[in-house]
């Protein structure tokens, strides 16, 4: 009951707690941005690994501010305060994983793309194994043909927790060198694609 409780509370005011972080954390930080590829204006995929949430979502967001967006995120609790928390960065969550509500999310997920929204997704979540690459990307990818926005970035100062993705916290004041990527698999079949953009989203990744 006690539990219950908590988690109830916690999904209130943790997600802003979060949020007012990260936003903080954000003003402090040096960034250069590295364009390997231009900035798209259009719908699309975007994908980040999950150690890099804490910065990914907002370079979306400020390089893409007009764009509707939607981002699956898993069903457990720590998913909820995920949700809650990219909700004050005006991203809609569509709920599941690939153990509970594969299927559910998935449609969510094409609906979404059919609105217009453009889709961020974790490769390597909910669970991992870190910078492991699941199927969910690539198979919304192939079949949307929409290209794939990557953001990465290395942190010269950064505390690194001991979860199973090394989830990442750059100090304040750091430099943040941003990577981002404009990515195509047109005409790749699923494990050549997925083979692909692992290999892409390492080349920068921390």
């Amino acid at each position: 009951m006690h539990k219950k409780l908590s988690r109830k509370i916690g999904v209130i005011f943790i997600p802003i707690f979060i949020f007012m972080v990260m936003k903080l954390l954000w003003f402090t930080y040096r960034k250069k941005y590295h364009f390997i590829d231009e900035p798209i204006e259009t719908q699309c995929m975007a994908v980040t690994w999950h150690a890099e949430l804490l910065i990914a979502p907002q370079v979306y967001k400020k390089l893409r501010k007009k764009q509707k967006t939607s981002a699956i995120i898993a069903q457990h609790y720590d998913g909820e305060l995920i949700a809650r928390t990219l909700g004050f960065l005006g991203i809609k969550a569509l709920r599941g994983s690939s153990r509970r509500g594969a299927k559910a999310v998935l449609i969510a997920a094409i609906s979404a793309l059919k609105e217009g929204h453009s889709v961020m997704i974790t490769p390597d979540g909910p669970k991992g194994p870190r910078y492991t690459m699941h199927d969910g990307a690539v198979a919304l990818a192939l079949r949307s043909n929409l290209p794939i926005m990557v953001v990465n970035y290395n942190a010269n100062a950064f505390w690194q927790l001991k979860s199973w993705d090394k989830f990442v916290i750059p100090k304040p004041f750091t430099t943040l060198n941003i990577y981002h990527q404009v990515l195509s698999l047109s005409q790749m079949q699923k494990e050549e694609a997925k083979a692909y953009l692992q290999k892409q989203m390492l080349t920068y990744a921390l």
